[in-house]
């Protein structure tokens, strides 16, 4: 079994010396693309679309599928984080990360601004939507957010410094399929707003059904 212990030790290697990649933003594709948009030193800003927004059905009893998303495709496991800043507006305003596998299946993770308040939020649609968010006392000038897809799950995190992660939620997701990744934003009962995102990264993680069996079959 010495070659199993190899290729284990060369496996739990990389993931240690691994580091954060910059997703090139020129390579990424738009779905629903706003009027006005630019990539800047590795920023993307945007003028989000009037009155748009990703929701399904539930609650509201409406379905919308037509807010900026600036995506591209990764499969298997994988960490995704962003610097946020945004110049809200009006109530829901809102910007973050999504995950997507179709118009049925996503997860967006973020900021939204309710009621001049300012709040970590994180939407999950399995055919159906629900919303969750955690009220921040304080407006800062701007927030990361990050999000970790591990198996069939991914765990939403958030973070004034980028030093220190707080994990808002654990959502479920389709296992073992690709998704889009990406940048999104809307302004469901607004007239759009400025977001800019910075310093996209997208980091592959070593398979955990690999690295366990792995383990279980090195002796």
């Amino acid at each position: 079994m010495t070659k199993f212990k190899g290729l284990l030790l060369s496996i739990m290697a990389l993931c240690a010396t691994e580091k954060n990649m910059a997703q090139s933003l020129e390579k990424m594709q738009w779905f629903n693309e706003p009027e006005k948009w630019e990539i800047k030193n590795n920023a993307l800003i945007m003028a989000v679309t009037p009155q748009s927004d990703y929701w399904r059905i539930s609650h509201y009893g409406f379905t919308v599928d037509d807010a900026p998303f600036y995506y591209t495709t990764y499969g298997g496991e994988f960490e995704a984080k962003v610097k946020l800043t945004g110049a809200y507006k009006a109530r829901f305003d809102q910007m973050g990360l999504m995950v997507r596998t179709d118009h049925e299946n996503y997860i967006k993770a973020g900021v939204e601004f309710v009621d001049s308040k300012f709040n970590v939020s994180s939407v999950v649609t399995h055919h159906t939507s629900d919303w969750a968010v955690t009220t921040l006392n304080k407006v800062p000038p701007f927030i990361w957010i990050k999000i970790v897809r591990r198996l069939d799950a991914v765990e939403v995190f958030y973070s004034l410094d980028d030093v220190t992660y707080i994990m808002t939620r654990n959502a479920p997701i389709q296992d073992n399929k690709p998704v889009m990744v990406g940048l999104m934003a809307a302004s469901p009962d607004g007239q759009g707003f400025e977001a800019k995102f910075e310093n996209f990264k997208v980091k592959h993680l070593p398979d955990q059904r690999r690295l366990e069996w792995l383990k279980k079959n090195a002796n």
